[in-house]
């Protein structure tokens, strides 16, 4: 089998500065191409560093992705590091040059500098892959019978000349087998459950289809996945184990789907022509961040409420002052009220209100750290519960919006 390996060069990732997105989606990509990825690994900007990972790479992979460091700085070495590693020299790619002068003039509307020209140099021993999102070119070299590719780490531009260039090209270059996968979202159970609960499932696989349990924030994804030669064969099989595990994880599945929870309830809202708000304390607005991350939320999406403080919740939610100081803002009676003016203010069909304490801090003893209560439902009808988290402050708050908007959604389901 073809292996690839994906290289990121950047001390900004080793000091977790900043969090190597590329490979994810580049590994992401190659997969639905069929392309296997075996091994990824981030390096420092470091000369030596980088020229042994390459010959590491080079004898685990027959394809070595590389990220990073092809900026016009001091600190971006790739570029002269390949020219070495390839034994070339470097020359001015004319499309390269052109590229640059074409984005500065007509673009940028900014004066070139030298060091901007610079970027249109490379080692004449690779093929330049051209830039359409900005300045440094990518790089193709081949040696003894592996290819190597070099992009900008800079995302949107790796993105580009992975979709229009890199993978075309690959394709081209050798033949990939089919690559299936299937995945499904379960909610309200843990990953030692599931694997009880599917056990006898797991042990009747072919050993050619893999079983992987992916968790996270209060729910599991199940995913199947298998490889060969004939496409068909491949997806019916899988389709068929699928179709067994749905079964077994019925009560608890969301979506059969690789979909997000908030995206799951984008599109049931979308399907029955309805629309939601929000009213938000102690996660901040989070919940309207999930639910407007995909483009077209507008058609379901109205607004949010973060009220904070007592002040923010009686003058915004028309919550009742005396209930705020009889039972406390975490308390049923308050999400109730919230729920009940967010529906009021904002007019939607359909409404979520959370209200808890996510520590570190704030903790009482009727009311420790990670106490919630959430309400979701319409202005007919509101369905509450009391929740009980038990980690830090941002895992608390994202297992906060995971819990209510399954709620939400199961709510939505019986209602129909």
């Amino acid at each position: 089998m073809i292996q690839t390996s994906i290289i990121t060069i950047g001390d900004e990732l080793l000091i977790g500065q900043v969090i190597d997105t590329n490979s994810a989606w580049m590994a992401q990509q190659l997969n639905k191409s069929g392309i296997r990825v075996a091994r990824r690994v981030a390096v420092g900007d470091v000369w030596d560093e980088i020229w042994e990972t390459l010959d590491q790479e080079s004898n685990n992979a027959d394809i070595i992705l590389i990220t990073g460091g092809l900026g016009p700085t001091a600190d971006d070495i790739t570029k002269p590091l390949l020219c070495k590693y390839f034994a070339g020299k470097m020359v001015v790619d004319e499309g390269a040059l052109q590229n640059v002068i074409n984005i500065f003039k007509n673009i940028l509307n900014r004066p070139i500098i030298e060091r901007n020209l610079k970027q249109a140099e490379v080692p004449d021993t690779c093929k330049v892959i051209l830039n359409k999102r900005g300045t440094a070119p990518g790089m193709w070299f081949e040696k003894d019978g592996k290819i190597f590719v070099s992009m900008p780490g800079v995302p949107n531009e790796m993105k580009g000349m992975m979709l229009d260039d890199v993978i075309p090209l690959l394709n081209k270059q050798f033949q990939f087998p089919h690559i299936a996968h299937r995945t499904l979202l379960t909610a309200g159970v843990g990953e030692s459950s599931l694997a009880d609960m599917i056990a006898d499932f797991e042990k009747t696989l072919p050993i050619h289809i893999k079983l992987a349990y992916l968790p996270n924030y209060g729910m599991v994804r199940l995913r199947l996945s298998s490889s060969g030669p004939a496409m068909q064969s491949i997806e019916d099989e899988i389709q068929h184990y699928f179709n067994l595990l749905q079964k077994l994880v019925k009560e608890y599945l969301v979506t059969n789907e690789d979909e997000s929870m908030q995206q799951v309830l984008a599109n049931l809202l979308v399907a029955n022509n309805k629309t939601i708000s929000t009213a938000e304390s102690c996660t901040g607005g989070y919940i309207a961040h999930l639910l407007t991350q995909h483009a077209g939320a507008s058609a379901f999406y109205s607004g949010s409420v973060v009220s904070y403080s007592y002040m923010a919740k009686e003058s915004l939610l028309q919550v009742d002052k005396k209930m705020l100081e009889s039972s406390g803002a975490v308390s049923e009676d308050v999400v109730i009220q919230m729920a009940k003016g967010a529906l009021q203010s904002l007019k939607t069909d359909y409404t979520i209100a959370v209200s808890g304490i996510m520590g570190p801090d704030g903790g009482m003893e009727d009311k420790p750290v990670g106490t919630v209560w959430v309400a979701v439902g319409t202005s007919d009808k509101i369905r509450t519960e009391k929740f009980h988290f038990r980690f830090d402050r941002t895992r608390n708050i994202e297992l906060t919006a995971t819990y209510a908007l399954n709620l939400l959604r199961k709510f939505i389901l019986s209602n129909i």
